[in-house]
């Protein structure tokens, strides 16, 4: 976390130098409490910088009767936001591991996911961080994260084109040299790559 982080007060006075370089007045009754809200806003959507998705994993179970198959969380919606224009990033990721011997709960692989997204950043750069973290925590045999997601910076300004998924991939250790796992991987997350 950012311990030279401006205060509320200087986040409200640069939200109220926004509105007014957009053409509108910061005075005006509807949008007195704007600035204050905005900063609200802020916190919430950028609470990732005050979290570490690493410390979500270190609570592992080992009483699993020798379980050794692929884990997969799929679906996990999230929300993240462009570095390049600070627009919303809303998409599913699709996390899997192969434990060796440890699982984690599965809310903390979700947690993970969450801690990265609430942040500044591009799509590639979420899915790595996602894929890393549970390889440097857990130690599985393979991680496998897909990230499928609809960038607003591209729908509501520029191109405006609708519609349109990204879709990043992270494999290592098994799913990276296996095709056979990577595939079930991909068959059990409903492949992303191969929808048309």
């Amino acid at each position: 976390m950012n311990d030279n982080r401006p205060t509320q007060a200087e986040a409200e006075a640069a939200v109220r130098t926004l509105i007014e370089w957009a053409g509108d007045d910061p005075t005006r009754e509807g949008l007195l409490d704007t600035p204050a809200r905005v900063a609200r806003a802020y916190r919430e959507w950028f609470v990732g910088y005050e979290s570490d998705p690493h410390a979500y994993l270190e609570r592992t179970f080992e009483e699993v009767e020798g379980y050794d198959e692929m884990v997969v969380l799929r679906d996990i919606r999230f929300e993240s936001y462009c570095e390049h224009h600070m627009c919303p990033i809303i998409g599913k990721a699709h996390v899997g591991y192969i434990p060796a011997g440890r699982v984690v709960g599965i809310s903390k692989l979700a947690r993970v996911v969450e801690g990265y997204a609430k942040r500044m950043q591009v799509q590639e750069k979420m899915t790595a961080q996602v894929a890393q973290a549970i390889v440097s925590v857990l130690k599985p045999r393979g991680v496998a994260v897909v990230l499928e997601a609809e960038h607003q910076c591209m729908t509501t300004r520029g191109i405006h084109k609708h519609g349109v998924s990204m879709v990043t991939s992270q494999m290592l250790g098994l799913f990276r040299s296996d095709p056979r796992t990577r595939q079930e991987f991909m068959t059990v997350i409903g492949n992303p790559v191969n929808r048309g």
